[in-house]
């Protein structure tokens, strides 16, 4: 899927409709997150085909992500340092703010970096095998991927600060409570309800999901008066587009759907 340049062996891909899936394939090492696989994804989001309006995140195995794959961390220079987390952070904010909407599906480990790419994408399903952890600290390194951004955002600085000092773990039931994730599915049922999601999300006007992924973040990080603005200008653009014009048509003829709940 990656149209002309090949994937590792460390990422898997298909498709279902407008729907693609990429999948960590390195169960035998829980699927921890070498460079080759964090290139491969950007490979990866970087040519997707046009008629893909979503994508689904999952892992092979037991695990979604061990995190950094430590065996190949090698001795770098500070300058070294820097460059090898930016390169990660190039990644991930073309993950976070690409074309389309990503749907993460976890079970088992999620932890170091794994969880990071995890907080990287959309919206997250985790199933009931799922654990979170952030064991940098008790490893004397510390977060590179992004996860001193995202992920206080998601469960407060001083939760971030209490798995990192202490090398605590939340289970499923907590990362659900704190926000780690927005769906909570039985064991073996979080990929199907990862692509259901994702097809639910592909069906949405590609301007909408533009100004939701782009849009929003920013606007929920300014101040309130330039927050205001910038969403005006985005309600003005997406309300503009001929599809947003038939949709709000089809719903005025009683041709679209409710809002219904149950």
């Amino acid at each position: 899927m990656a149209q002309g340049r090949k994937l590792p062996k460390s990422l898997k891909t298909e498709r279902r409709g407008p729907v693609a899936i990429v999948t960590l394939a390195r169960p035998e090492k829980r699927n921890a997150l070498n460079d080759t696989t964090v290139l491969g994804l950007e490979a990866f989001f970087a040519t997707l085909p046009a008629a893909v309006k979503a994508v689904v995140l999952n892992a092979e195995g037991k695990h979604f992500s061990a995190g950094l794959d430590l065996s190949e961390l090698k001795i770098l220079s500070t300058e070294e340092g820097i460059a090898h987390s930016r390169v990660w952070h190039r990644v991930f904010h073309q993950i976070e703010f690409g074309r389309v909407p990503v749907v993460t599906v976890m079970h088992g480990a999620v932890v170091g970096g794994g969880l990071e790419l995890a907080a990287a994408t959309h919206i997250r399903v985790a199933e009931r095998s799922a654990y979170y952890a952030l064991p940098e600290g008790s490893r004397g390194i510390f977060v590179g991927g992004g996860g001193s951004v995202r992920l206080p955002r998601l469960i407060g600085t001083s939760r971030m600060i209490d798995l990192m000092l202490t090398g605590r773990t939340y289970g499923a039931e907590e990362g659900q409570a704190f926000g780690l994730s927005h769906y909570l599915v039985e064991p073996g049922e979080g990929l199907a309800k990862g692509i259901e999601i994702a097809k639910r999300i592909a069906t949405n006007s590609a301007t909408t999901n533009f100004a939701i992924m782009h849009a929003l973040p920013r606007i929920a990080e300014s101040d309130p008066g330039s927050g205001l603005f910038a969403e005006s200008l985005m309600a003005s653009v997406a309300s503009s587009t001929d599809e947003a014009k038939t949709r709000l048509k089809d719903f005025l003829e009683k041709r679209g759907k409710k809002v219904l709940r149950g």
